[in-house]
């Protein structure tokens, strides 16, 4: 071996010992000696291997970033804040998946890196874009050495990871710098997008890896093959990965997370959560901008300690009471906080918060902070009285469960709630129409029911206080405007318990209409992927409520037309089929199968139910085409999908 090539060698493993492994075995000195004696040879013979850990030292500016396309394209990750939402996507998941496994990984704040490999070589690093394409900040990342230059890998391979400036990093860097950088997040953020790679080095960023998103021979068959691949590499992978069999598990592993979080040295903000199985993953595919297979479930910023001066109750559009906290001011996640709530009666006695105590606060998602639990009592600590009667309208409180709940459907806070949300921007989307706006249409005009808005006119909207010409116009058109709405987000816009954006789209595209809708039963409902058995059984109630069918009797008499988008194709080999695509395909990934059966006229289901018309199965299909042949389900294969694109019966 020549010279040169033991010294990139032996450099490298020094290397991957200091900044992968944390665990140096030769002092600076002795790195620093076998460094300057490379570069003088590299200097006298005009050779730099492709490897040579003097690649990494910052170049010259770049004039701009060029775009550059990934192998395959980068999802991000859709997000949840509470375990109810984190368990309708367990719902999801075990209507596709039998004894599902998990894992439970840190969501790091930093930027998103693809880095390609071919023949086991670095050729770039791009950051993620738009999950189609990023920006080639090849020139930054190679002063990163936290990443191996080449790899016993010999195929095309795209890795991704998140780019992190560590804590204590950050701060070293902040005493002598000429500007402060805020915070880590956007301090990698501005190193990896700078034009100069010096000061991407002064910053010194690292990366640390968790997926391999492309590789040209295949698949590895787990999340936990990922992390041992991107070990045997030589890429930094955070140690920490739990396997968890059940929700509980998934539940304990997120709380393990929260509280180490607070000791590492590295932003995190949250636990991500992944089906294990690859071929399961496959299964269940991915919406437009999720795979349905993973969540980031987000930890809120920050704690702090504050008093208890006294609780109010508010009242939702369910009719739920919520206990509000009034507490003494403190500062946190950048805002003064003078309110922080809790769930209900139930967690309020559970937390053992009393009026005068000092509670422990989180601020959840930039919005009011909740209440954690008790920290002291003082001597003049009191319990919080359950109300009996509704604080708004004197109705007597009903108990359901660990909740108390109004059951006066014409409560105040309820119908304002539910107008609002009616009017909302997912839903309705009558612009203008806000909180504010909705108590004074209570208060004034006698407003009761959402279909009471098409008929306020400008007359009436002229008496409140603060409506002029132009905030009246504006209001009547909007209204008049949201009369033309998808069905989607009417469904939405209904405020039926459990029934979200996801799950309304779902609904609006399996019964197509409101008359269908309300005749369905509960297993029906079931068949759908975003609706669990709780869910269902709200949806068939509310249709069952004379006083809701009402309701949507007259917002159709007052002009209201729910309509179904309309698919460009209407016609084509797939037209009219409710396709399942399951197993292996040889020829096609998945998500190229799916957009050529849509653009066939077809549409793509991620589990096999009663509307299935047909199924696509490559190898080692599991349960969905056990499923499919108890059902009798016309099953092909992919030399059959194939014969049909090629115009031929089959």
């Amino acid at each position: 071996m020549d010279r040169i090539r033991e010294l990139i060698e032996q450099l490298n493993k020094w290397a991957y010992e200091y900044y992968v492994l944390d665990n140096p075995s030769v002092s600076d000195r002795e790195y620093d000696k076998l460094y300057d004696e490379l570069k003088a040879l590299e200097e006298s013979t005009g050779r730099v291997d492709f490897d040579s850990p003097t690649k990494r030292v910052g170049g010259e500016p770049v004039k701009g970033f060029v775009r550059h396309a990934h192998i395959s394209r980068l999802y991000s990750l859709d997000k949840c804040v509470t375990y109810d939402e984190l368990d309708a996507f367990f719902t999801r998941i075990g209507k596709v998946a039998e004894n599902p496994a998990y894992t439970v990984e840190y969501k790091f704040d930093g930027l998103t890196m693809c880095l390609t490999y071919d023949g086991g070589k670095f050729v770039r690093a791009t950051t993620r874009g738009n999950g189609i394409e990023g920006e080639d900040v090849t020139a930054q990342c190679l002063t990163i050495k936290s990443f191996p230059l080449s790899i016993n890998y010999n195929g095309t391979l795209e890795v991704q990871g998140e780019a992190v400036i560590r804590l204590s990093v950050l701060e070293k860097y902040n005493k002598t710098a000429k500007e402060q950088l805020k915070n880590a997040r956007n301090a990698v953020a501005g190193a990896i997008r700078n034009l100069d790679p010096k000061i991407t080095a002064e910053r010194k960023p690292e990366i640390l890896f968790y997926n391999v998103n492309y590789m040209s021979d295949g698949e590895l068959p787990s999340q936990q093959a990922h992390f041992d691949f991107l070990r045997e590499q030589g890429f930094k992978v955070y140690p920490f990965l739990r396997v968890c069999k059940s929700a509980d598990e998934v539940k304990a592993a997120i709380e393990e997370i929260e509280v180490e979080r607070k000791k590492l040295d590295v932003l995190t903000d949250g636990a991500v959560i992944k089906l294990d199985s690859t071929k399961e993953r496959g299964d269940l595919g991915y919406t437009d901008k999720f795979p349905r297979w993973a969540m980031a479930y987000k930890f809120e910023a920050e704690e702090s300690e504050t008093t208890v001066k006294r609780v109010e109750w508010q009242v939702g559009r369910t009719g739920k009471l919520t206990p509000l906290a009034i507490v003494e001011p403190v500062e946190l996640a950048g805002a003064t906080v003078k309110k922080a709530t809790l769930n209900n009666y139930g967690d309020l006695t559970r937390k053992d918060v009393k009026v005068g105590s000092r509670v422990l606060i989180r601020r959840s998602n930039e919005v009011i902070p909740e209440i954690l639990r008790a920290v002291e009592h003082t001597e003049g600590s009191a319990d919080i009285e359950k109300p009996s009667i509704c604080p708004f309208c004197g109705s007597e409180v009903q108990e359901v469960g660990a909740n108390l709940f109004c059951p006066n459907k014409y409560c105040p806070p309820r119908v304002v709630a539910k107008v609002e949300h009616f009017a909302s921007k997912d839903a309705m989307d009558i612009e203008g129409l806000s909180e504010k706006t909705a108590r004074l249409m209570y208060d004034k005009l006698g407003l009761r029911e959402c279909s009471g808005l098409y008929s306020v006119t400008a007359e009436e909207l002229g008496s409140l206080e603060g409506f002029k010409d132009k905030k009246i116009n504006n209001i009547l058109g909007a209204i008049e405007k949201s009369k033309q709405v998808t069905l989607e987000r009417f469904l939405f816009a209904l405020g039926i318990d459990g029934v979200g954006k996801v799950a309304a789209k779902d609904l609006a595209k399996a019964f197509k209409s409101i008359k269908d809708l309300a005749s369905a039963t509960s297993e029906q409902l079931l068949e759908l992927e975003n609706v669990g058995e709780i869910t269902a059984d709200a949806i068939v109630s509310w249709f069952k409520d004379e006083n809701n069918t009402r309701e949507v009797a007259a917002l159709f008499a007052a002009g209201v037309q729910p309509q179904i988008k309309q698919k460009t194709v209407i016609s084509g080999i797939f037209a009219r089929q409710s396709v399942v695509l399951t197993g292996a395909l040889q020829d096609f990934k998945r998500s190229e199968a799916q957009k050529i059966i849509e653009e066939n006229g077809g549409e793509c289901q991620s589990a096999v139910t009663s509307k299935t018309t047909l199924v696509i199965a490559g190898e080692a299909a599991g349960s969905k085409l056990d499923k499919a042949k108890k059902l009798g389900i016309k099953i092909i294969d992919e030399a059959q999908f194939k014969t049909m694109l090629d115009g031929s019966s089959y």
